[in-house]
């Protein structure tokens, strides 16, 4: 039994379906659409304004607190103890959820669901550690597949109930708990892997005597330059020089590391073609996170769900529905993006911009539910090609580095809209009033890629 369980640790199936299963429990959580009716509804009885302005924006300071040394521990500890993390915040985060009151534990709430999301990078980044190359693709579609698939469900399950079977909100997060414990159970069988992107790299000694002799190590085995195809014979590894006994020293391996990835990180950004698309990435991602966390309270505005129905879960699954659909036919859509991409990006953040400007002057609750829909479905369509254009140069290894990197400064970005904008402490401007300045945010931001497409035809075309 022992050897079989060994056997099948050893090959792709396995732990791709394990984690297969670790990401549909994580993901099915049926009260997430209705998280806004429940904090300010009988179970917890917090007013709108300390939802928006004193919990809410916990949620992104600790996100970016913890995202940049939970995305190089991630890569330290080899994925597995950060999934068993991610399982368990989780759990207290849905414990708290159900039995804590007030708002200071409502912001360890958000702190806590800071740490889930930060920790996602283990998820993404485990299986490309367990499987071959051969796999990537395959195992890839499957992982964020099932993610898609099991918030639909999740959605469109909380939905029902609501609905149909007048279940409370608390009884959702009942079942959100039981899912997410799943989820925790799940990942104690992923095993552990020996290898990751970077601190743990075939090929890298690290066991050097010195600092200069741990770079100069994995600068002759670093990732593919930005320019570079991924299956050059020049990519493959050289051997690992011979260690000396005695001498290791783990503390100047990882600073060795450290100082690669800052030159990595400079040298994929001197590319202006990534730059621009990283860019965009920032920007908009740092607004996208932005209107996805206030959008419940906008609705509640509307339509204040007690005296209203609620359709949030509906609307949600709908979003992820489409979302799913404009992913999916960017791969049929034959463009020339050097040429064309940032007039794409400055037509469609042109649509974000005029859909959320809908929700702000709009009194009509479906209004507001119609120009989330399509402010979802074109954001998720454009970062799918920007992934794409971004990913299509890159090495795993830089792939991985850019886009934490991109979302780090998303988190910059968004944080800085938080503080300004929606904590108490700042301007602490109204729900309405917050939307009239996303929309003008997007707003600035297809002026800035509708001119750089311009620019760039003009200068085509001499």
């Amino acid at each position: 039994m022992d050897c079989w369980k060994q056997e099948a640790s050893n090959t792709w199936t396995f732990p791709t379906l394990i984690l297969c299963l670790y990401g549909f429990f994580s993901m099915l959580k049926p009260s997430e659409p209705f998280l806004t009716p429940y904090l300010t509804g009988p179970e917890k009885n917090l007013t709108t304004d300390e939802v928006t302005n004193q919990v809410f924006p916990v949620w992104t300071y600790s996100y970016l607190a913890l995202l940049l040394p939970v995305f190089l521990i991630t890569d330290y500890v080899r994925y597995k103890p950060v999934l068993l993390l991610q399982g368990l915040s989780f759990i207290v985060t849905w414990l708290l959820l159900l039995f804590a009151h007030g708002v200071v534990a409502m912001q360890i709430v958000e702190f806590f669901y800071g740490m889930v999301t930060a920790t996602e990078v283990a998820y993404y980044a485990y299986i490309y550690s367990v499987v071959s190359t051969d796999h990537y693709q395959r195992v890839t579609s499957y992982c964020r597949s099932i993610t898609l698939v099991a918030a639909t469900t999740g959605a469109v399950l909380g939905q029902l109930l609501v609905s149909l079977a007048d279940v409370s909100y608390f009884h959702l997060n009942t079942i959100t708990l039981a899912s997410v414990s799943l989820a925790f159970l799940c990942s104690f069988f992923l095993p552990m892997p020996q290898k990751s992107m970077f601190f743990h790299r075939k090929g890298i000694s690290e066991g050097l005597p010195g600092t200069d002799k741990t770079v100069a190590t994995i600068s002759s085995n670093r990732p593919l330059s930005c320019q570079e195809n991924k299956s050059s014979p020049s990519a493959d590894m050289g051997p690992a020089p011979e260690q000396e006994p005695g001498n290791a020293k783990p503390q100047n391996h990882v600073l060795g590391v450290l100082v690669q990835l800052s030159k990595d990180l400079r040298h994929c950004y001197s590319s202006r073609k990534l730059l621009y698309w990283s860019l965009w990435w920032a920007l908009a991602t740092a607004g996208f996170n932005q209107v996805l966390n206030y959008i419940q309270v906008l609705w509640d505005f509307r339509a204040p769900s007690h005296s209203s129905a609620v359709y949030n879960g509906a609307v949600e699954a709908i979003a992820t529905f489409l979302s799913s659909v404009t992913s999916f036919i960017v791969q049929y859509v034959k463009i020339n993006w050097d040429l064309f991409g940032e007039l794409a990006l400055g037509i469609f953040s042109t649509i974000d911009a005029v859909s959320l400007l809908l929700m702000h002057f709009t009194t009509n609750i479906w209004a507001c539910y119609t120009g989330y829909l399509i402010f979802k479905a074109c954001y998720m369509l454009l970062i799918t090609i920007s992934t794409f254009q971004i990913a299509v140069n890159l090495s795993m290894e830089r792939y991985a580095l850019v886009f934490g990197f991109n979302n780090f400064i998303a988190l910059v970005i968004q944080t800085i809209l938080t503080v300004v904008i929606v904590d108490s402490r700042g301007l602490g401007l109204d729900i309405v009033i917050q939307f009239l300045i996303y929309g003008s945010y997007f707003a600035v931001i297809s002026g800035i890629f509708l001119i750089r497409s311009i620019c760039t035809l003009v200068s085509s075309k001499c």
